[in-house]
């Protein structure tokens, strides 16, 4: 008979044992070795069928080895260190509490995803954005930055993949029980569950508890509503990760973002925990938490809407990851308006207003849809994109949003992505680096970077790297062939059919990795291109490759899950199968065996669509190398050193097939011509591929720094919070009605404002030459209309100007008053503008806002530039 309901009956741990329980309900084990050899070491047995997970394996393990185990010293004094160390690590002070300027870091900071990847053990992601986020919050662990994550708990998950006996995706969505996750029930200090609530149209109401995951010294608030007290529509709230259609999602993301600023309210109350002065945003997904802050500050300060949204402005970043339009949330507009509008949620904040704040009001924008992304960034005083390729890609994408500026003015940032390495780096690599420079330095190394700690991997012998890699290289083969077997059971064959498998993949052959969501851009089959040509490769006598992908597609998106088929359909050929194998389910488990495997990891999106492809920095830092489209993080840190740059047709525009065909060529031509010779000359160095070492050496010594989850935390920390929470702090109710007045004067004013005249008063004629070093001294006249010279800022912008006289990469060079103003209103403003470039050589003068609260003069969005950019502004010096 099957059972109506599943639940887990616990064993009642000595008292001697109870450190147990906290170290399997904080998920530092998920990245610290010891730890996990603890946990192994109450049940080996036990620990394997639980798949590494702490709170499983207590669940399963016997009474009798619990008592066993309370009697054993040996283990008990392995338990204490543990235990301590775990006390040490979330109490004692870290990088950020020895910061030199810690007075003025934020109290904390909330950090808000759609998904956090963590651990194989809390399945609550999809795919890169999740791992980033899980990532974030570990980094930030490590180096006692004091966030608090906020999320969803889906019942569901994502989704687990399987394959149809013709490679067909299927999806299956097993049911989680938060009891049976590494979670905890945020409880009010009666012991009932702390809960939010929303209110939904038609007099209905959305409830979710909060439970909690504790990540290292961060919690991470987890909304669930499958609650008793709401009804069938509202429980499924939560059901799966990027599920439902656009009322479900409408309803997640605000859940998401009421919800979650309601949560860690509640949570900073029950826990006494400070609370946030910077929110993060990561994506648009959790836009709404603005909405709630407004809602928060008109009620408790009396602010009215414009001093509300400055105030949440100055507090907030937001991070894009989307390099296309369509990758944005977007809902249409009287879905939105029904939802909070009257009955709705958030009463009292007009819904023009909220609407408003997602408008697509640029060109090319559709009037009837709510931008996420548009909403978050006008809610942001700071944003960035997530590599240096795709800051310049949001910046042009979003370039409508601040109307008369050059996309290089957008005020979008970037912040390159980086790894939790203590996460992603093999036991066997951290052992490698600790025999050299020792335990302590490699974990440092590790969790916070340094480049002389890193350097030190220049003096391992080059056969301990080829040993290590080759031992690397032999666990993943059998990986690769446990998993297959499975696979090949569920897609319906017989153990008697399956003997093959024992014979795929080979420890000594080349080994390439591809793995990651199959979204039609990042190109899963390009390698089909040409599948002669592949086959040959790939069974080479000679020089041999074998390649092991795995990706998820959308279950929504038969165009991915076509390719998907195509890949595995290509892979079942039993010619090739020994060479080239399709692994279903890729999650983290998987990805922890598959980067340290591989020799090469391939990368080949269309450029410029990764937005930064995190994967190759894991796999960096195993000593894999990368061979990659000049996309994403790739595009900034390449060198050829340490891997390859396929070359790319990006001039061939919507002539994808050619691109493909192309790049295809391209791709063939590097693994044959240089990628697998080097890695099998070995005949002139005692059996050892010495320049392939070599290249081993210098991915890790000089990428391994720059790959960190650690640096990127501390670049957020330095450059993106820390002058939030100064802006949060400036922003006082007084300081927030002022500047939302200052703002509306500006704009009424800024239509009327012109630069009426530009002179030159020495240097030479305009439009003649100039001599590379000279100083002309400008001359401009303004008109301001009602402003004054502190609300604005005149500038000259200069540089190389292209064949249309458009300047490139211009320096700006501000100009003072130097009189004014008329009878007319017009003020003189001067001031020197060098000529530091040779060549083709332009300027034109600008006016912008000025306050001081503002973070970038382009906030506002406004420009104004000459009357007559022919006569009096685009000056030409050649």
């Amino acid at each position: 008979m099957k059972a109506i309901r599943r639940f887990t009956v616990r064993p009642v741990l000595p008292e001697t044992l109870s450190p147990l329980a906290d170290l399997a309900r904080n998920l530092r084990w998920s990245w610290h070795a010891e730890t996990r050899e603890l946990f192994q070491s109450v049940d080996p047995e036990g620990w394997q069928a639980a798949g590494g997970d702490p709170v499983r394996l207590l669940g399963a393990v016997s009474a009798a080895r619990i008592a066993e185990l309370a009697a054993d010293r040996r283990f008990l004094r392995r338990l204490a260190v543990v235990a301590a160390d775990l006390d040490d690590y979330v109490h004692g002070g870290r990088w950020y509490q020895s910061h030199e300027a810690a007075a003025e870091l934020p109290a904390a900071i909330a950090y808000f995803s759609p998904e956090f990847g963590i651990t194989a053990a809390l399945p609550q992601y999809s795919g890169g954005l999740g791992i980033l986020a899980g990532d974030h919050l570990k980094a930030a662990s490590d180096l006692g930055v004091p966030l608090i994550g906020v999320g969803l708990l889906y019942r569901h998950g994502y989704f687990r993949q399987s394959l149809s006996r013709d490679g067909w995706q299927q999806e299956h969505y097993p049911v989680l029980d938060p009891n049976e996750l590494p979670v905890a029930l945020v409880r009010e200090e009666d012991g009932a569950p702390a809960r939010v609530s929303l209110s939904l149209p038609g007099g209905r109401a959305l409830h979710a508890h909060i439970w909690q995951a504790r990540v290292g010294r961060v919690p991470l608030l987890l909304l669930d509503s499958d609650v008793e007290d709401n009804d069938a529509v509202a429980r499924e709230v939560t059901d799966r990760l990027y599920g439902g259609g656009s009322d479900h999602r409408l309803l997640q993301e605000m859940l998401l973002g009421i919800g979650g600023v309601r949560a860690v309210r509640s949570y900073c109350r029950i826990t006494g925990h400070p609370g946030p002065e910077v929110f993060h945003t990561n994506e648009g997904h959790a836009g709404f938490l603005g909405l709630e802050r407004i809602r928060e500050l008109e009620g408790q300060q009396g602010l009215g809407f414009d001093a509300a949204v400055e105030a949440v402005r100055a507090g907030t970043v937001f991070t894009t990851h989307t390099p296309v339009p369509a990758g944005i949330d977007r809902f249409d507009r009287t879905l939105v308006a029904r939802h909070f509008g009257e009955g709705g949620e958030l009463p009292g904040v007009p819904v023009d207003r909220i609407l408003a704040l997602g408008a697509e009001t640029y060109p090319g924008g559709d009037p009837g849809v709510f931008n996420m992304a548009v909403m978050g960034l006008r809610l942001a005083q700071r944003a960035n994109g997530v590599s240096t390729l795709h800051g310049a890609v949001s910046r042009e994408m979003f370039a409508g949003l601040w109307p008369g500026f050059d996309p290089s003015d957008v005020p979008i940032t970037s912040v390159t992505n980086g790894v939790h390495a203590p996460t992603w780096v093999a036991p066997e690599v951290v052992k490698l680096g600790a025999r050299q420079i020792g335990a302590g330095r490699t974990e440092d190394a590790l969790s916070v970077g340094g480049s002389q700690r890193w350097d030190a991997v220049a003096d391992i012998p080059d056969q301990d790297v080829w040993d290590l890699r080759r031992v690397l290289r032999e666990q993943l083969v059998q990986e690769v062939r446990d998993r297959l077997r499975a696979s090949w059971r569920q897609r319906g064959a017989a153990d008697a059919e399956l003997g093959w498998v024992d014979s795929v993949l080979d420890p000594d052959v080349l080994t390439i990795g591809f793995a990651r969501r199959v979204p039609s851009y990042k190109r899963l089959t390009l390698m089909l291109r040409d599948p002669d040509r592949l086959r040959r490769l790939l069974l080479d006598p000679d020089r041999p490759v074998q390649i092991v992908v795995a990706g998820k597609a959308h279950p929504a998106d038969d165009g991915g899950k076509r390719l998907v088929q195509e890949l595995v359909r290509f892979a079942d050929d039993p010619r090739v199968r020994h060479r080239i194998v399709f692994l279903p389910d890729y999650g983290m488990a998987m990805a922890q065996k598959l980067y340290p495997g591989c020799d090469v990891w391939l990368n080949n999106p269309l450029r410029p669509l990764e937005a930064c492809g995190t994967s190759g920095m894991k796999a960096a830092l195993n000593g894999c190398l990368n061979l990659s489209v000049l996309d994403g993080w790739w595009d900034e840190w390449f060198e050829p050193d340490f891997g390859w740059a396929i070359p790319t047709a990006d001039g061939l525009g919507a002539d994808e097939d050619r691109r493909d065909a192309l790049e295809a060529g391209a791709l063939y031509d590097l693994i044959e011509g240089r990628v697998a010779p080097r890695f099998y000359d070995r005949a002139a160095h005692g059996g050892l591929p010495v320049r392939w070492i070599e290249m081993v050496r210098r991915t890790l010594v000089s990428l391994g720094p720059k790959v960190l989850a650690g640096r990127m935390v501390r670049e957020y920390v330095e450059r993106l919070y820390a002058p939030a929470a100064l802006s949060h702090r400036a922003l006082t109710p007084d300081a927030a009605r002022d500047l939302a007045w200052w703002k509306g004067r500006v704009r009424a004013a800024w239509p009327q404002l012109t630069v009426e005249h530009v002179e030159a008063l020495t240097a030479g004629p305009v439009g003649g030459t100039a001599e590379l070093g000279a100083t002309l001294t400008l001359r401009v006249q303004v008109s301001l209309d009602a402003l004054a010279p502190e609300d604005v800022e005149v500038q000259a912008v200069a540089g190389r100007v292209d064949a249309q006289d458009v300047i490139q990469g211009g320096r700006t060079f501000p100009l003072k008053p130097a009189g004014g103003p008329d009878l007319e209103g017009r003020w003189v403003y001067e001031g020197p503008l060098a000529l530091d470039r040779t060549g083709p050589f332009g300027y034109t003068v600008r006016i912008l806002p000025a306050h001081p609260l503002l973070a970038t003069p382009a906030e506002l969005g406004l420009v104004a530039g000459p009357v007559d950019t022919e006569a009096g502004g685009g000056v030409l010096l050649r």
